[in-house]
């Protein structure tokens, strides 16, 4: 058990997952340890339960031999495990806070204060089982990833022969064929075929990708309806897909040297109250004092010194604003996560699924001036062509003539050429559709009559509505613009970042690339906040000071790297969130000023004076149910709505 307890409440920072966010499509099949599967959950419920009912017949009235067994049983059942590890600790010559406030709750209880020592008891057990789950979760979902890359390729032997073999047997120089529909086994390059690949999970581009001849194809992307001939280049072992679980589980243990500190900050606390308790009850021993005068005034300042004033004093205005932000549609999963965010003086971007929907809109549509068409007529013809087709831009195409109420006529012999584009038969003529090999910042589709072309659509990835609202706040919040960090090519990244106002824009980028560019303003000691989406995002969510996921298409990793889930993903609550956060963290320093004064008034008192138990245990909760009130301040409307743009 570390320090971190003591100041917020938890252990651990990530990996709870939202359970009441919509089901969207996901990229990552879905593995879940569930609560009551951990040893440590179960121990907890039992001890919370014990604790909860023996409460509420101590505060009837009941007599001690009713509640006293079900708080032994909140005592054994949540202080069996952190007792254990705080002796094993100390075979090993070193002191935490586990076994000290093992200590404090059984202090407690030998002098009569059961109530406050079940306490203790409790809120170990309850942090212990967030760790456990935490734990558990992050490892399913990064195993989880590696799904995605599929168990099986058919690799191809030099005299024409198909054999399948595990991905895992593949070579540098394999060459491997990729059928329609099949997740690509390795990253490699395309030695003949035609085809597209979804490879949204590693880039974010939000459409599929045309595949030549030459053309490099990774290990875990899902091909289109064409065959491809693919020479393997990297052992599976370097694929991008196994680089991302390395950079997750490495971005991970970039916060190690945090720990560190905490654990130093724990061993010189913990051995500090050790000897000053031991000081208390020996020192007034050794002048005379009567045996049970010194150990109560040692049990005394014990109790009055616990960092579970602390606890409490520090846990309301977090909470109050994670329920806020809950109810505005942002799960928060954690109080460190919520103290977190209000540090972050950087912002970094994703842009497929996070600035924009991630879905292809028709944004311009231009009939060619000889082809006796107009909009309409361009865009009915087109329809037709793509009304069979699965292709994300022909559905595109449909919904556009849809939303214009359109009469989309039948269309006969349809085919698919793979990476090229539709044809078919409408109204007698013969309609093809397919992309154009121009320069811009769009998707464009030549549409052709009878081999003659007749227009081209545009197509691009629809702008969330309040992306540029939300940059503008992001820049105000933190006195810097935003960055844009996107695996698409450089023209789109441009389009959204005009439309949003940015001016750092990196594009063609990796996911080993974002989180190089996260890792590199840090170490010029900015607190990034990077905002994503999918699989290509979890290393940069796990490397920023803080990270938020956008809920409804977010990856399993990244929901479970992210500190924050936008349930609804309304782009417009990051800032929101932020400001909340700032606001929470000005509290808990006016919470920590208030249960400090009334600590060192306590301790002083009983040091110096002599301080009833009663007095004692009234001074120290009175202090909690004041900083209780004030942190609860933050559950108003106003709290979210209001708030400095600047500052911490």
């Amino acid at each position: 058990m570390s320090l971190h307890v003591f100041l917020y409440g938890v252990r651990v920072s990530t990996t709870l997952t939202p359970t009441h966010a919509p089901a969207p499509a996901r990229t990552t099949p879905r593995r879940r340890t569930r609560v009551l599967a951990l040893p440590e959950a179960r121990w907890a419920l039992v001890a919370t339960v014990a604790f909860l009912l023996g409460l509420a017949l101590d505060l009837g009235g009941a007599p001690m031999w009713a509640y006293g067994p079900l708080y032994a049983v909140a005592y054994a059942t949540g202080g069996w495990e952190p007792a254990l590890e705080g002796l094993r600790a100390l075979r090993e010559k070193t002191l935490d806070v586990d076994l000290l406030m093992i200590v404090a709750a059984l202090g407690a209880a030998a002098i009569g204060q059961v109530l406050d020592g079940a306490l203790l008891i409790v809120i170990f057990a309850t942090s212990g089982a967030v760790e456990a789950l935490a734990t558990a979760r992050t490892a399913d979902s990064v195993r989880g990833l590696l799904d995605l890359a599929p168990a099986t390729a058919t690799r191809l032997t030099e005299d024409g022969r198909e054999e399948t073999v595990p991905t895992t047997e593949l070579a540098v120089g394999d060459l491997v064929l990729v059928r329609p529909g099949e997740r690509i086994g390795a990253d490699g390059s395309v030695l003949d075929g035609a085809s597209e690949a979804d490879q949204a999970t590693i880039t974010g581009e939000p459409l599929p990708v045309p595949k030549h001849p030459g053309d490099e194809v990774f290990a875990g992307t899902l091909n289109g309806t064409g065959a491809l001939r693919v020479r393997v280049e990297r052992d599976p072992a370097d694929s991008v897909i196994a680089r991302i679980v390395t950079l997750v589980e490495e971005a991970s243990r970039t916060k190690a040297p945090t720990q560190l500190f905490i654990e130093k900050v724990e061993q010189r606390y913990a051995v500090g109250m050790v000897a000053a308790t031991l000081a208390v009850f020996a020192v007034p021993l050794a002048f005379g004092a009567d045996l049970a005068d010194a150990l109560l005034r040692a049990m005394t300042f014990m109790i009055v010194a616990s960092p579970c004033a602390v606890v409490l004093a520090t846990m309301p205005p977090l909470l109050s604003a994670i329920a806020n932000a809950g109810r505005h549609g942002v799960l928060v999963k954690s109080a460190v996560a919520m103290e977190r965010l209000g540090e972050i003086d950087t912002t970094a971007l994703d842009k497929t699924g996070t600035l924009t929907e991630g879905t292809p809109e028709v944004t311009g549509i231009h009939p060619l001036p000889d082809s006796g068409l107009d909009e309409n007529a361009l865009l009915t013809l087109a329809a037709a062509a793509e009304h069979p087709s699965e292709h994300p831009l022909a559905r595109a195409i449909v919904a556009a003539a849809g939303a214009r109420g359109l009469r989309i006529p039948p269309a006969e012999d349809f085919t698919a050429a793979p990476g090229r584009g539709v044809r078919a038969t409408v109204e007698g003529h013969v309609v093809s559709v397919g992309r154009a090999d121009v320069e811009s910042d769009a998707t464009v589709v030549q549409v052709g009559r009878d081999g003659v072309p007749v227009g081209t659509l545009a197509l691009t990835d629809r702008l969330r509505p309040d992306a540029a609202g939300t940059t503008a706040a992001l820049t105000a919040l933190t006195g810097t613009a935003p960055i844009l960090l996107t695996g698409d090519n450089a023209g789109a990244a441009a389009r959204v970042a005009d439309a949003t106002g940015l001016t750092d824009v990196r594009a063609e980028l990796l996911p080993e690339d974002k989180v190089g560019a996260v890792r590199d303003l840090q170490h010029t000691g900015r607190k990034v906040l990077f905002v994503g989406d999918g699989v290509n995002d979890a290393p940069a969510l796990a490397a920023a000071h803080s990270g938020i996921a956008m809920g409804r298409a977010g990856s399993d990793l990244a929901l479970e790297t992210a500190d924050a889930v936008i349930v609804r993903d309304e782009l417009a609550t990051v800032p929101a969130v932020v400001r909340l956060s700032r606001a929470a963290r000005r509290l808990v320093l006016q919470n920590l000023v208030i249960a400090g004064a009334f600590i060192t008034v306590l301790v002083l008192w009983d040091l110096l004076g002599h301080l009833p138990l009663p007095l004692g245990v009234a001074g120290h909760e009175g202090s909690t149910v004041l900083v209780g009130l004030n942190g609860l301040r933050l559950l108003r409307e106003s709290a979210w709505r209001s708030g400095p743009a600047q500052g911490t």
